[in-house]
C-alpha cells in the first residue's frame, strides 16, 4: 500500500531522515520504533505532506505523493493522528469529529455512528468542549477525527504518549479493532513493547535511518532491542 524509497528529509543543514526505505502492506499494522530524535515523526510528516522531502519517493498504491498537498493526500485515503492530540479545545466533540471530514460533501451520520461505536465515551460527551476531556479521551477524539475522512491508511504519532497504563491498553485495543475493520495502520511509538506486540511488521529507526526490520515477535525476541528499547 505504501512504499518509501530512499527518503531524505532535511531541516536547514541538518539531515533528519537519510536514505530511509520501508513498506506498509495493505491490511497490516506496521510500527516504527526508536529513540527521540530518530526521525520517526519527520518521516510521517513527510508522507502526509507537512514537511517536504529533499529526495526519494513516497508511493501510495503506486502513485507518487511527493509534491502533493496535505489535502490531496488525505483525499486519496491517507491521514495522520498527530503527536500531542491537537484537538480544537473550544469546539465540541462532534464539531471536532466533523472537522475530520472537511473534504467530504456526503452524509456523515453513518461515520459518526461508527466512531461513537468505537469510542462509547465520546458518545457520552458529544456536546462537551474537547478541552475539558481527559488526556485519554482527547486521544480517542484525535483518532476518531482522523477516521472521519474514511482513510485506507491511518498513521499515528505516539498515540500512548502521556497516558495512564490502563488507557494505553484501551488505545491499543482500539488500534487492533480499527485494523480488523480494514484500515491499515502505520504506528510510531516509544512504548516499543506495546507497539511490537500489536504490529505485524516492525522497523527500528536510529539517527535518521532504518537499522533493523522484521515481524513484531522476532524483534521482541531480539536481545539488542530488549536492552535498548524494552528495559531488559
Amino acid at each position: 500500500m505504501l512504499k518509501i524509497q530512499n527518503l531524505h528529509v532535511s531541516y536547514g543543514g541538518i539531515q533528519a531522515v537519510r536514505d530511509v526505505s520501508f513498506e506498509v502492506p495493505e491490511g497490516k499494522i506496521v510500527t516504527l520504533i526508536g529513540a527521540n530524535g530518530a526521525g520517526k515523526s519527520t518521516t510521517l510528516r513527510s508522507i502526509i505532506g507537512l514537511v517536504p522531502a529533499a529526495g526519494g519517493s513516497i508511493l501510495y498504491r503506486g502513485e507518487e505523493l511527493r509534491g502533493k498537498t496535505t489535502a490531496e493526500i488525505v483525499a486519496k485515503g491517507v491521514t495522520l493522528v498527530p503527536e500531542g492530540r491537537r484537538v480544537f479545545p473550544d469546539l465540541t466533540v462532534e464539531e471536532n469529529l466533523r472537522i475530520g471530514a472537511y473534504l467530504r460533501k456526503d452524509d456523515l451520520r453513518s461515520d459518526l455512528e461508527w466512531v461513537y461505536s468505537l469510542f462509547p465515551r465520546l458518545r457520552e460527551r458529544t456536546w462537551q468542549a474537547a478541552g475539558t476531556l481527559s488526556g485519554g479521551e482527547q486521544q480517542m477524539l484525535a483518532v476518531g477525527r482522523a477516521l472521519m475522512s474514511r482513510p485506507k491508511l491511518v498513521m499515528m504519532d505516539e498515540p500512548s504518549l502521556g497516558l495512564a497504563p490502563i488507557v494505553v491498553q484501551q488505545i491499543f485495543e482500539i488500534i487492533r479493532k480499527i485494523n480488523q475493520e480494514g484500515v491499515t495502520v502505520l504506528l510510531i511509538e516509544q512504548n516499543a513493547n506495546m507497539a511490537l506486540h500489536a504490529a505485524d511488521i516492525g522497523y527500528v529507526m536510529e539517527t535518521g535511518a532504518i537499522t533493523r526490520s522484521g515481524d513484531g515477535r522476532t524483534l521482541l525476541a531480539d536481545k539488542s532491542i530488549q536492552e535498548a528499547y524494552l528495559g531488559k
